[in-house]
């Protein structure tokens, strides 16, 4: 690739207290997740000199940028303030919580065995006291699956494998609901890589607030190595937002006109936690969306919206950071976005549908279309080496195709949902 047009970015993480920094090799820009005592700060992305970054460089300006959150982090966990060196976490560092109750992760997979290798990996390194974890195997088609999870997972008598024989990702969480034995049951994908302190993080975000039913956290970007995942990683915000939030339906609402009923706020399917009682009280997710049903998608933001509905808090904790893999080839980008308009409409019209939700998404449609047309007009197909925020050519036609067809599918899903 010429040099003017290699747009690849190296991602990884520094941690301020660790002396060592470690760079993806052969990359002319780097993106780097800085953390502290495993608080998120926030991201540094720079130009990578020839002979590599400098950590006590790269130190200095982090600490520049965000001298206020270190001070406030170090005040808040009895340190002294900050000096020439970064002193090692105590047990009062704020980022761990106060209680550990039993936690069960569900993980959903379908035919992906050769993929589930680092995702167990990680698994197997999670360092929470409390924890179960349940591999859904959603309508496999051979023992595959099973094989690998027997394989990879070995004596941890975390792991529990079961099989959900009706397909649809919908219905592969909600046999792992109902499998969980845990006080919170955590989601992810089989396509992610979980930080060791992951679920430790999740349930720091439980405590963020009184009446926290739902918290969702920090998905980055594992890898920029070309136009589709580029645009996907500059397009969605719970890839970068690395500040908590509270939402709710009283003191913390988002401004945007659709509230609570709008997409990619609150944050994604691929690292989301719930009280299983939240979980419970609202009717688990909604079998006629999601991913392998007609409407491809639109599962999470519902089960989010009826947490935000019954009167629970829902918390947005950047800590809790899992790593995942974009689509990376623009046929396969078109396919997920198609399935995010569809996901999104079909999702509305349950809502249109539903006669105690009909008024309150009726007045907030068209501010809220009018906004996202907006978005979708400024990411207008674009030749490989636009900007970022650009969309690599047939995106948005996809996507829009999706929002048109979303309405229709769901009709369609809800009556096969039911047979």
């Amino acid at each position: 690739m010429p040099a003017d047009l290699d747009t690849r970015v190296g991602t990884g993480q520094f941690e301020l207290s660790d002396p060592v920094l470690t760079i993806p090799p052969s990359y002319r820009r780097v993106r780097l997740l800085v953390r502290f005592h495993g608080e998120v700060l926030g991201y540094l992305e720079e130009e990578a000199p020839a002979g590599g970054l400098d950590a006590a460089d790269v130190r200095a300006r982090c600490v520049e940028r965000y001298r206020t959150r270190i001070t406030e982090h170090l005040r808040a966990e009895g340190l002294p303030p900050l000096g020439d060196g970064f002193p090692a976490a105590t047990t009062a560092c704020p980022t761990r919580p106060t209680t550990h109750p039993g936690v069960t992760l569900v993980v959903c997979t379908r035919d992906r065995a050769s993929a589930l290798g680092d995702c167990l990996a990680g698994l197997r390194a999670l360092d929470y006291p409390h924890l179960e974890i349940v591999i859904v195997d959603n309508a496999p088609s051979d023992d595959s699956t099973r094989l690998v999870v027997a394989d990879l997972a070995g004596d941890d008598p975390r792991f529990r494998y079961v099989v959900e024989p009706r397909p649809g990702l919908s219905r592969a969480r909600n046999r792992g609901a109902r499998e969980a034995t845990g006080e919170i049951i955590v989601y992810t994908d089989d396509d992610v890589t979980v930080e060791p302190d992951w679920i430790t993080a999740v349930v720091r975000g439980f405590e963020r607030a009184p009446g926290v039913g739902c918290v969702t956290g920090l998905v980055a970007t594992a890898a920029i190595e070309g136009p589709a995942e580029r645009y996907f990683d500059a397009r969605v915000t719970w890839a970068k937002n690395c500040v908590p939030k509270l939402y709710d339906l009283d003191r913390h609402r988002d401004t945007n006109p659709l509230y609570p009923y709008s997409p990619g706020i609150f944050g994604t399917g691929a690292n989301f936690a719930f009280r299983a009682r939240a979980l419970r009280h609202v009717g688990y997710f909604d079998e006629a969306l999601g991913a392998g049903t007609l409407t491809r998608g639109g599962e999470d933001l519902d089960a989010f919206v009826a947490v935000l509905r019954t009167g629970w808090v829902l918390a947005y904790e950047p800590n809790a950071v899992v790593w995942h893999h974009h689509r990376a080839d623009p046929e396969a980008l078109r396919g997920q976005m198609y399935g995010y308009g569809t996901g999104l409409s079909a999702f509305v019209t349950k809502h249109l549908l539903d006669r105690r939700s009909l008024l309150d998404v009726v007045r907030r449609l068209v501010p809220g279309a009018l906004r996202l047309a907006t978005a979708l007009r400024a990411a207008s197909d674009a030749p490989a080496h636009a900007p970022a925020e650009t969309a690599p050519p047939g995106v948005v036609r996809a996507e829009i195709r999706g929002l048109l067809a979303g309405p229709f599918l769901y009709v369609r899903a809800r009556r096969k949902a039911r047979t």
